[in-house]
């Protein structure tokens, strides 16, 4: 008897969206940034703060450069939208090697749905996609959290091909 089904274990999917806008110590894009992902998303951003101290740039650990947030649900359908802003084309180079990729945006009138605020004036932002199978639970668990085998890993081609395949996205 010929299985001719794939492995559901194998199957790729969107496990969350990062948005991501990076204000520097620049306090008004700051809220302008806060404001625009409010707009995308269901969920609050958060102020992102600088890690270590880099006195050339003027930065000291603790101050905020920065907001992010993280879209679970209805991660497609956001990814989708966003996609359009890029005219679903991305490069091999915004893929890494374990099948995750990211991408700019550089104004946020581009993306379908969100009108022109006068407000917000252009703003553009960064969105990382975090791709997984089925199973990845088991490195994030509390209780004896392992690493994931190897051939269940996802590579570079694996998932440009799941992004051609499921979004029409083109690789150029």
């Amino acid at each position: 008897m010929a299985n001719n089904k794939l492995n559901p274990m194998k199957e790729i999917k969107v496990s969350k969206i990062t948005l991501n806008i990076g204000a520097g110590k620049n306090e008004d894009l700051l809220k302008k940034g806060l404001k625009l992902l409010q707009k995308l998303s269901p969920q609050t951003p958060v102020k992102t703060t600088a890690k270590k101290r880099i006195p050339a740039w003027g930065l000291r650990q603790g101050l905020v450069i920065g907001c992010k947030v993280t879209i679970r649900k209805d991660a497609e359908e956001l990814l989708r939208r966003l996609l359009v802003a890029k005219e679903k084309i991305l490069s091999p180079k915004n893929f890494d090697m374990e099948g995750n990729f990211a991408f700019g945006i550089p104004e946020y009138i581009e993306i379908e749905g969100l009108e022109y605020d006068p407000e917000l004036k252009i703003i553009g932002l960064e969105v990382a996609v975090t791709l997984e199978r089925r199973g990845f639970r088991i490195k994030h668990r509390k209780i004896k959290a392992k690493e994931v085998g190897k051939a269940h890993r996802l590579n570079k081609e694996e998932s440009i091909a799941f992004m051609q395949k499921k979004f029409g996205v083109t690789i150029q």
